[in-house]
């Protein structure tokens, strides 16, 4: 049952994300041979709209053939007002951009649905206080809730640590015990900590963890909008900020993963509950749109380059450069996937 959730949400993916380039290339005007849902022999095929909508053997992946352009052909060039490479770059641009752009606002649906439903959070309430900590010495308890920190309302735990790094000096918090609200002042002090990545960083604070408390957000349609937009940012910027580290070497080859890790975790979350599928959904979905304008040749990032160095240049790159290019990129992209799969296998192995 695993494998199957998981090809339906690759499969769910990879449809919205080539139906932005689909629906971009033909408000432009552009012709489209085929819409595929998979690579390599076609398995079911049906014309529509002048356009063969199929599915393909190999289901990781999918493409949009359109006329005038073919990654398997970089140099092709076809003629004709709804060829593709007859067309101004920044309109060749929004047709590339379509596709990832897709993925943001797919990812932004499901987030949005996520916060309809009913999405869960940590309440600001305390669990460890640490000894000598700035929350030790004012008196913090564990089971404190944490309600309000100046005159900002704190409604989770997120909250608290945004709001402990956002202001300075000392700060006033109103936290309820046994029904009763006491304000403790403090001042946080500046400490060792991580971030997400593991990195060493200095950051203020005042010495507590949360309790592990879950609570539901009841969220208005208009906060739940707010919602989708700050988790599609957010995720967006980790997985930007991610491949940065990855790339600097802060953060190890090993810790890239393949399709079978992708499918692991869809289907241990297709097991927990609809709402953690959504979310690892989502994320996948942003992961997608992301990876997808990175300026790799053969991505649809590297061919926005492309274009980008059209319009500057006034002159396209010549085809020896460009087929060169591309085939550099399918080798980076082929080599992504086998270190990732190569680490899957690695972990499958450590864990047994």
């Amino acid at each position: 049952m695993g494998t199957i959730t998981f090809l339906l949400v690759l499969s769910f993916l990879v449809f919205f994300h080539e139906l932005g380039h689909f629906l971009a290339a033909r408000y432009f005007g552009v012709k489209v041979y085929v819409f595929s849902i998979g690579f390599g022999k076609q398995l079911y095929a049906k014309e529509w709209m002048g356009t063969t909508w199929q599915f393909a053997l190999i289901p990781l992946g999918g493409y949009v053939q359109m006329k005038g352009q073919d990654d398997k052909n970089p140099n092709l060039k076809e003629d004709g007002d709804d060829s593709y490479n007859t067309k101004k770059p920044w309109q060749r641009i929004i047709i590339l951009f379509a596709g990832p752009f897709a993925n943001f606002i797919l990812a932004a649906i499901l987030y949005f649905s996520i916060a309809m439903m009913g999405a869960t959070t940590w309440a600001a309430q305390v669990g460890v206080v640490q000894e000598n900590s700035p929350a030790f010495h004012a008196g913090i308890l564990s089971n404190d809730e944490i309600i309000k920190i100046n005159d900002t309302e704190i409604k989770s735990w997120d909250e608290i640590g945004k709001t402990i790094i956002s202001t300075d000096g000392t700060l006033k918090f109103f936290i309820k015990r046994d029904g009763v609200i006491i304000a403790k002042t403090m001042n946080p002090q500046i400490s060792d900590s991580e971030n997400m990545f593991k990195e060493k960083i200095k950051k203020r604070m005042i010495g507590i963890s949360p309790s592990g408390k879950i609570i539901n957000l009841d969220l208005s349609f208009g906060e739940s909008l707010v919602y989708a937009y700050q988790k599609t940012i957010f995720a967006s910027t980790m997985i930007f900020q991610g491949i940065q580290k990855l790339v600097q070497g802060a953060i190890p080859s090993s810790e890239v993963g393949g399709v079978i890790s992708i499918g692991k975790v869809i289907s241990d979350a297709s097991e927990s509950s609809i709402i953690a599928l959504f979310a690892i959904t989502a994320l996948i979905s942003v992961n997608l749109g992301v990876l997808n304008l990175l300026p790799i040749p053969a991505l649809d990032g590297g061919h926005i380059m492309f274009n980008l160095y059209e319009m500057i240049t006034r002159r396209k790159p010549s085809d020896q450069v460009f087929m060169f290019l591309t085939i550099l990129g399918w080798v980076i992209l082929g080599s992504l996937m086998l270190l990732g799969i190569y680490n899957d296998i690695n972990r499958i192995f450590l864990n047994n």
